[in-house]
């Protein structure tokens, strides 16, 4: 039997495939009946895990050090969903499958799979070099743009990602991107 692998990082978990990012709605018939973790992230977290809950019996949101609000809390716990206290130190995975999230408590959790909502964050600084306006989300940092995907710099559109404040997904980066070009197109013969 081979030893188990440790993911002492989580950008290494993600880049092995051990940790999903949170697309659960893709996924959930192949982990269905599964244990499933949450990597809590913030309030953004709250509305995954009530999600979650219609689609696995077995269910744990991982605080990872943040303060999860009584209220929220007490909703998770109505709703039978544990919530685990401590810092993620690794996440101990088997020939491709997790295994357990051991936490700085030195307390170990077994699940079987772990969807985590990283915070959305410029992988380039070029919207900086042009001064273009941010807006600090849940999600992490966007664009700052209006119902014309115009930023806050005349003359310069923005679409994907970077310009989403919430679920940002190929499909809506497309449309996105179709629209600021019409936009873009309407500005220059307006």
């Amino acid at each position: 039997m081979a030893s188990p692998t440790r993911c002492l990082k989580f950008r290494l978990c993600r880049k092995l495939g051990h940790v999903h990012r949170a697309l659960p709605i893709l996924r959930r018939f192949e982990v269905a009946g599964q244990h499933w973790g949450l990597l809590w992230s913030g309030p953004q977290s709250h509305q995954s895990a009530r999600l979650f809950r219609d689609w696995t019996d077995k269910l744990t949101v991982f605080a990872d050090g943040h303060d999860i609000a009584a209220d929220i809390q007490a909703d998770l716990a109505r709703r039978n969903i544990p919530v685990v206290d401590g810092r993620i130190v690794e996440v101990a995975h088997h020939e491709g499958h997790i295994t357990t999230v051991n936490l700085d408590s030195r307390r170990n959790v077994a699940v079987d799979v772990l969807f985590a909502h990283p915070r959305n964050k410029p992988s380039a600084s070029l919207h900086e070099s042009l001064g273009l306006d941010t807006v600090d989300t849940p999600t992490g940092i966007v664009l700052k743009v209006d119902e014309r995907r115009q930023t806050s710099i005349p003359g310069i559109y923005a679409a994907g990602d970077l310009a989403t404040p919430f679920l940002p997904s190929v499909t809506q980066a497309s449309s996105q991107g179709a629209m600021a070009g019409i936009f873009a197109q309407q500005s220059m013969v307006v």
